[in-house]
């Protein structure tokens, strides 16, 4: 199996619609490339015990999140054929309604974009070391607890 090189995932604040429709345009050129798949997680406007969430902030430890992501990216790169694969995680603090987590994968054949896609994000939200803490409208908050 080819090994990848690390990419870089993470980006400061939420993850624009521009920045998502740069990232589609560019795999134009890819003939040989017959579907993409795409996951935007969005930050929710949940009410938690009556208080409403105004932003996420997300962190991690950098170092050992870049070894992670990398990993993941290997084990679905060996499990699906695929043409490219990308995955870019917010840092800092997201507002509802924006994106903070943008999985796009390529290849021939839609069964396996769907398939890797939901694979991929799985894995992200199973095994990436990122933590949410949410902020309240009323600035109070909490560490995020996924389900």
């Amino acid at each position: 199996m080819k090994e990848h090189k690390p990419k870089k995932v993470f980006m400061e604040g939420a993850i624009t619609p521009s920045f998502i429709a740069d990232s589609i345009a560019k795999h134009q050129t890819k003939t040989d490339i017959g579907a993409h798949d795409i996951f935007l997680g969005q930050v929710r406007a949940d009410v938690i015990e009556g208080k409403k969430v105004a932003a996420i902030e997300y962190s991690t430890y950098n170092e050992m999140a870049d070894a992670v992501f990398h990993e993941i990216r290997e084990d679905t790169f060996s499990k699906f054929e695929l043409s490219c694969l990308h995955i870019y995680h917010s840092l800092g603090k997201v507002n509802a309604g924006e994106v903070s987590l943008f999985v796009f994968v390529s290849s021939a054949h839609r069964q396996m974009a769907f398939d890797a896609c939901r694979y991929l994000v799985e894995r992200v939200k199973k095994d990436a070391p990122v933590w949410g803490k949410e902020i309240f409208e009323d600035e109070s908050h909490q560490w995020k607890i996924n389900t």
